[in-house]
């Protein structure tokens, strides 16, 4: 018998908590028993460890189906580098049990705390895409349980409307049982090259020379610096390091913040203080170094529940990817806009994406994408509508697993092929089985909510 309970679950920003109920199966024989049992509560959805910021990994009064127990490596293939494995499993597990073989995930977010199925579910990226592309274009195939109950091998292959749906679908077209995913050659350690950034001319200037070239590149913004000093900040290249003469360490255990944060510790003048110090702490020559690659992908990781640090109000994350024919323009307005505000963070991010993703709602396409903390304030609502409409009008998007806000009008005139996902999700589930608050917002499976 499935245990239900019931509980309040929300993004990793915090904004908009929803009260559902919940099972976390351990095995896929409880899988099959809690999909039966989610009927009697309306609308399901799976969800891994919580980290989407916005609303994509809840459903308001319905089912969840917590995939975080479902953590088993299954087989791995050492010829092909070929690894089965359960949703629940983490980027973290993988490093742990494959980078002392010289392996790791081609692809990989902000966080090791991810899970498989939800790197799948946002067809996530990382700081490598204009060489490697997004997580879908490494996965092989997928085991997934759909709305009748049935278990379908998916691939490009085999069901391949299915496939490409459920890559970047935010868990609409069903639950992953099992994946299979291509490791790539990795190395404990890369050379980091750091470089101190005056304006976003410069910024430019350093992506177009290293895009297509390296194999790391990430820059962070100072999101609050105006006039000639605006999109000022530190641009990163990196690549492995074989050679490096250090033993390799494990993973970090995270350092605990303990309560919320006071909501005067991310102010205006407070953040515009730390990004002075931070940009300052590059020399103006630049610096190169030997990072661990676990702090080189995972910053934030150092700090247990960092999210803790915008107080109980939480914040928005902002992520949108313009082309490159109009970026330069369009970030310039959106960090213009931020500026005048004040209403940022000292978490900016700008980087340079290589593609279009392999799923019908994939986030990427060849271009800039800027990603920001918006602290949940007065004003907050007005600054997300004001960068939404940049996007939209650049001929951009709004990446689903952080969106929190835009309406679904921009998401319609902005994801071209919502129409074909639409259309995978009317035949295998036309009872509309899957959905989430993301989906009701933005009218997939009908009128926005």
């Amino acid at each position: 018998m499935t245990r239900w309970k019931s509980d309040r679950f929300a993004g990793w920003g915090r904004t908009a908590p929803a009260l559902a109920r919940a099972a976390r199966p351990e095995r896929q024989a409880e899988l099959d028993a809690a999909f039966a049992s989610a009927r009697e509560f309306g609308a399901t959805l799976p969800r891994g460890n919580g980290r989407s910021y916005g609303d994509a990994a809840q459903v308001t009064d319905g089912a969840l189906i917590l995939g975080t127990r479902l953590d088993r490596f299954i087989s791995f293939d050492a010829t092909t580098n070929l690894l089965v494995a359960e949703p629940g499993v983490t980027f973290g597990d993988i490093l742990t049990a494959f980078l002392p073989r010289g392996l790791a995930a081609p692809v990989s977010p902000g966080t090791m705390y991810a899970t498989l199925g939800g790197a799948l579910a946002a067809d996530a990226h990382g700081k490598n895409h204009d060489r490697a592309g997004s997580f879908g274009a490494h996965v092989e195939w997928i085991d997934l349980l759909i709305a009748n109950g049935e278990t379908l091998r998916c691939s490009r292959d085999q069901n391949a409307d299915l496939f490409r749906a459920t890559i970047g679908g935010m868990g609409l077209t069903g639950f992953v049982r099992r994946l299979a995913l291509r490791l790539a050659s990795a190395s404990p350690f890369v050379r980091v090259k750091e470089s101190r950034i005056d304006d976003l001319d410069e910024f430019f200037e350093e992506f177009a020379a290293s895009r297509d070239s390296a194999t790391f590149t990430v820059g962070w913004v100072d999101a609050l610096a105006k006039g000639g000093r605006l999109g000022r900040g530190i641009f990163e290249t990196a690549e492995y390091a074989p050679d490096a003469a250090q033993r390799p360490p494990g993973l970090r255990a995270p350092k605990p913040i303990p309560f919320d944060l006071p909501g005067f510790a991310l102010s205006a003048p407070i953040v515009r203080g730390f990004n002075e110090l931070y940009w300052r702490r590059v020399p103006e020559a630049g610096r190169d170094g030997i990072r661990a690659l676990d702090r080189f992908l995972y910053p934030l990781d150092s700090l247990a529940d960092w999210n803790r640090l915008y107080g109980k109000r939480g914040f928005h994350q902002f992520q949108a990817v313009v082309p490159d024919g109009t970026a330069r323009d369009a970030v310039r307005d959106m960090l213009e806009k931020i500026a005048a505000t004040g209403n940022a963070s000292f978490l900016a991010v700008l980087k340079t994406l290589g593609g279009e993703g392999h799923g019908l709602l994939s986030f990427p396409m060849r271009g800039v994408t800027l990603a920001l903390d918006i602290p949940n304030v007065a004003g907050a609502d007005e600054l997300l509508s004001s960068l939404e409409f940049v996007a939209r009008d650049a001929g951009g998007r709004i990446y689903l697993a952080k969106d929190s806000h835009q309406s679904a009008a921009t998401f319609r005139a902005t994801y071209p092929r919502l129409a074909e996902f639409e259309s995978v999700l009317a035949e295998f589930d036309p009872e509309k089985r899957f959905e989430s608050d993301l989906s009701r917002r933005l009218g997939i499976r009908g009128r926005p909510a």
